[in-house]
């Protein structure tokens, strides 16, 4: 009887064990992921193209899937249940996304006295290193960086419009010179205010030309407004009140700066350097963030065995991988689409 008393015990002890670990958490229940449907399209003779958004249960975007990370099923007024439908039957890829999406960055960077007589370099060096995470080297990506910057006047300091050629952008931040500042003060809220008036004129201009649209303000400070021209409640509310596609993030520098208004002004995310040296890792932490949040989006396009008389069919798309911890994960989503007039002969790119 002692023996089996102490059996409950034991596996205890193995559970508590086994959740300490930092290799794997355990898991109550399988982890999910979920696809988010942005858009989606059909096109002669039988192709079928969806846009979606991939993250986790946490709402963290999911970056870098392939092709052999999604299964198909279909299921037409033939199908008691949705038919698995393999490569052989219908060609797939995932698609360049900058065929239908276009993401803004805009980089505001601090340049007021501070920062012009201490930490120009370090600043620029850091700014690069950004531009080069954020875009991985690859001018044919939906993501286009834009740079301005900031002091005390009532206007911003435009350093380079938005563009997605990295090799640009790293000449116009290594142009960045103490002369382009005339007013040492800092108009941080004026800032955030005039980068979300432009990262919303992006964004409508974009949609205006068919794209899907997304885009962040990322804002680097040394310090505390002192113009006063603008209160942080009206900042505030700008932020607060500005269009859902657009994410904020901020970096302080030092110890001028106040942690609380920043956060609240970097909604999605805020990290903080004790000094000019640790710049880089803080600038590249939230690269990493947007890199992530930008290749999170997905053009998969198949050619459906489906044709013209089948009318409306369900598709459900299935995701798979693993997580950090090696643990898979899976999620599903269905949607349909009308195979009225398809017909063989589609041809991936």
């Amino acid at each position: 009887m002692r023996k089996l008393l102490l059996l409950p015990l034991a596996l205890f002890v193995l559970i508590q064990v086994a959740c300490n670990k930092d290799e794997v958490p355990v898991q109550l229940t399988p982890p999910r992921l979920i696809i988010d449907v942005q858009d989606q399209y059909e096109t002669p003779p039988s192709k079928v193209s969806v846009f979606f958004r991939v993250e986790d249960e946490d709402g963290n975007p999911v970056a870098g899937l392939a092709a052999e990370n999604f299964t198909i099923y279909e299921q037409g007024r033939n199908d008691d249940a949705p038919r698995l439908i393999s490569e052989d039957e219908a060609e797939r890829i995932i698609g360049d996304n900058d065929q239908v999406f276009d993401y803004r960055v805009l980089l505001l960077l601090d340049l007021s006295g501070s920062v012009i007589n201490n930490d120009l370099e370090q600043l620029k060096a850091a700014a690069r290193e950004f531009v080069i995470d954020v875009m991985q080297a690859d001018e044919s990506s939906s993501t286009k960086v834009g740079v301005w910057g900031f002091d005390g006047a009532n206007h911003l300091l435009p350093i380079m419009d938005f563009t997605n050629n990295p090799v640009a952008l790293q000449e116009a931040i290594n142009n960045i010179n103490p002369l382009m500042s005339q007013d040492s003060s800092t108009d941080l809220f004026g800032a955030i205010i005039k980068g979300t008036e432009l990262a919303q004129s992006a964004i409508q201009s974009a949609e205006l030309q068919g794209f899907l649209s997304g885009g962040s303000v990322i804002v680097f400070t040394d310090g505390t407004d002192q113009a006063a021209r603008f209160s942080k409640d009206e900042a505030y509310e700008v932020v607060d009140n500005a269009n859902e596609k657009i994410n904020y993030y901020t970096i302080g520098l030092g110890n001028e700066i106040d942690s609380n208004v920043l956060q609240r002004l970097g909604k999605n995310s805020s990290v903080f350097a004790e000094d000019s040296e640790n710049l880089t890792e803080s600038f590249e932490d939230i690269a990493q963030i947007i890199h992530n949040e930008t290749n999170s989006f997905y053009l998969f396009e198949y050619c459906t065995p489906k044709r013209h008389g089948s009318g409306m069919n369900d598709l459900i798309i299935e995701v798979k991988d693993t997580d950090e911890y090696n643990v898979e994960r899976r999620g599903e989503k269905r949607t349909s689409f009308d195979a009225t007039g398809f017909e063989s002969g589609c041809v991936l790119y």
